[in-house]
């Protein structure tokens, strides 16, 4: 039904704004910032585009005639700044574990190369010397071969 409605429609079917002023709708939007979820982390990153998005309100309004709002989410941004770091997180932790695993694999995997480049070297002496062996036959036979048909 959507796709069917013209640009004129859509306008005109907009919910009726709100009777609340832009402070209330800042001051709850900077709630739901305080708040955390179950786990204990917030719900949402404190920053500004997030809040005026949640309130509704465009960027310039909140810098421009709110600094107190600002000052707050500031703030709380930092605090979530702080918390995080404070706290190793598990990602951090698995990408430490990952990186033993890979360096321990990177010492393997050269270990490794060392070995087949050695066997390399053997074979080519191998081959080198059949070669040659190869060369003094053919000079020693007096009467070249014939392959029968």
């Amino acid at each position: 039904m959507l796709a069917a409605m013209s640009v004129v429609d859509r306008r005109n079917s907009r919910p009726a704004p709100t009777l609340r002023s832009v402070a209330e709708r800042l001051d709850e939007a900077l709630a739901v910032f305080g708040t955390s979820a179950p786990g204990g982390a917030p719900h949402e990153r404190a920053t500004v585009a997030a809040l005026c998005r949640r309130a509704g309100v465009s960027r310039n309004t909140l810098y421009r005639y709110h600094p107190e709002v600002l000052a707050e989410v500031r703030r709380l941004h930092r605090q979530q700044l702080h918390a995080s770091a404070a706290k190793p997180s598990t990602v951090s932790r698995d990408l430490r574990h990952e990186l033993r695993f890979l360096q321990a694999q990177l010492t393997k995997l050269a270990a490794l190369i060392d070995h087949y480049y050695a066997a390399y070297r053997e074979a080519q002496v191998l081959l080198e010397r059949r070669d040659r062996e190869f060369a003094e036959l053919r000079r020693s036979i007096k009467s070249p071969i014939q392959l029968r048909r």
